[in-house]
């Protein structure tokens, strides 16, 4: 199977910032090509958020083994006139051969973790920021949102409609496929079930109604035309009228040998259009039909119709899952935290980090539930599951790509392993993450020697001897 989504720009290093190729070029005039370590984390959780969800990982090792600056790429970036000729050769031979470790795709994790490290030579872990951020962030972002539709829905039928308003291609199919790692059962999107396996589903739209001079005549005509999936759209015109005309009409279609599996309803009050043609559909004998759901849906209102006992079989969440409506963007970054064997650590308020290489270790209760988080050094053991695992070595993956269905299961354990407080749609202001006594030294030591560094003027004088 073909785990790829196929955006004419997913392998090109031109889909960067400007200032990782300017910076890239003085770290190549300046010799500073020394081991850095750099790790990509969540500052902060979205407004609302108790928990986020890793995803994206395997199209990030996919970009680090196949970047390269092809002839046009070259090209290009001659023509404006910004490079030297020595600096488009280096980049010509541009490949990425460090270490990456990572938490698996599927994990549950919270904020200021080390969900990615790097470790490879300074210009190398540099130009990669932008790219894996892009990766990282977005699907992370809708696997968390669509952790919650899962936790929401309970058992309920989850499909994904959300391609039309995703943005972007690339967008589209991602979406998707985070979505299904994190519980949501099919896609409406027909490129992510080619690229991903990802199972299909779909119903109809208004304008296969529109299109008939009945509506009766339009139900029978599609479910002649696809006896395998009828799932009848019957908000069009009048829902309750639709749905006795699909109640009559299933009586004959049953003598056919075919069966109405479903209808959906797509306006309106959710919960009383859901009752009522249940009760139409019921007296009609026709209690196997399923009754869909979509419009503006996201797991607040899931959770209030089931709360609510509103007799709905499945939720299709469109907008509000692809584009995580209410949280479009997470408070990520990907920052240095070493580099030629010296701990880094940047101290700009509300963006502080850590300094050095760090791990995670994960402790859990007597039910198997999450209890702590402990924020390590990375040379520090601690009683629990290590997060992070070795992911690629010299630039390879170390391991093929799970299947989806194996990180979705995952996923699955992971959700409930989430004590009570952070599975709610509730806001919890508690966290479970603690940091070592040794990684707050190693802080402390940092900041220490940071505040003695020598004024100012020796620095220019030093420098200006060097350089003379």
């Amino acid at each position: 199977m073909n785990t790829k989504a196929r955006d004419p720009a997913t392998c090109s290093p031109l889909l960067t910032d400007l200032y990782q190729l300017t910076m890239l070029d003085a770290y190549y005039q300046l010799g500073m090509e020394q081991p850095a370590v750099f790790e990509f984390f969540v500052r902060r959780l979205p407004t609302g958020r108790n928990f986020l969800v890793a995803a994206g990982l395997e199209q990030a090792l996919d970009y680090l083994e196949n970047v390269r600056f092809g002839p046009d790429d070259l090209a290009w970036l001659k023509s404006t006139g910004r490079f030297s000729s020595m600096f488009l050769d280096r980049l010509a031979a541009f490949r990425f051969q460090g270490d990456v470790m990572a938490i698996p795709e599927g994990t549950v994790f919270f904020a200021s973790e080390p969900v990615l490290r790097v470790t490879a030579s300074l210009p190398e872990a540099q130009l990669i920021e932008s790219r894996l951020i892009n990766l990282l962030q977005f699907q992370t972002l809708i696997a968390s949102k669509a952790a919650r539709c899962r936790l929401a829905a309970g058992s309920a039928r989850l499909i994904d409609f959300g391609m039309r308003r995703a943005h972007g291609a690339e967008a589209a199919c991602l979406a998707s496929r985070a979505s299904y790692i994190a519980g949501v059962d099919a896609t409406a999107t027909v490129e992510a079930g080619r690229l991903f396996g990802i199972p299909l589903a779909g119903t109809m739209a208004h304008s296969f109604i529109q299109a008939h001079d009945t509506e009766t005549l339009a139900f029978s005509h599609f479910a002649q035309c696809r006896p395998d999936n009828v799932v009848l759209l019957i908000d069009t015109y009048d829902t309750e009228r639709g749905a006795k005309r699909v109640a009559a009409l299933s009586r004959l279609l049953r003598a056919a040998g075919i069966r109405v599996q479903g209808v959906r309803i797509d306006s309106g009050d959710s919960h009383e259009q859901a009752c009522r043609v249940r009760r139409i559909l019921d007296d009609a004998g026709g209690n196997d039909i399923q009754i869909y759901v979509s419009g503006n849906l996201d797991e607040n209102n899931i959770a209030a119709l089931r709360r609510d006992k509103a007799p709905i079989d499945a939720f299709c969440v469109g907008t509000h899952l692809s584009t995580s409506y209410d949280a479009p963007a997470l408070d990520c970054a990907y920052k240095l935290n070493q580099y030629a064997g010296k701990p880094r650590r940047k101290r700009s308020a509300g963006k502080e980090t850590w300094p050095g290489p760090r791990a995670v270790y994960r402790q859990t209760d007597a039910h198997g539930q999450i209890a702590t988080d402990w924020l390590t050094c990375a040379d520090e053991t601690i009683e629990g599951r290590a997060l992070l695992h070795t992911a690629m070595i010299r630039g390879q993956r170390c391991y093929p790509p799970p299947a989806l269905d194996e990180v979705r299961a995952y996923c699955r354990s992971e959700l409930q392993s989430l004590p009570e407080p952070l599975r709610t749609l509730e806001v919890n202001r508690g966290s479970p993450v603690k940091v070592s006594q040794r990684q707050h030294q190693l802080a402390e030591e940092f900041d220490l020697y940071s505040a003695m560094e020598m004024p100012f003027d020796r620095q220019v004088s030093d420098l200006m001897s060097e350089d003379g």
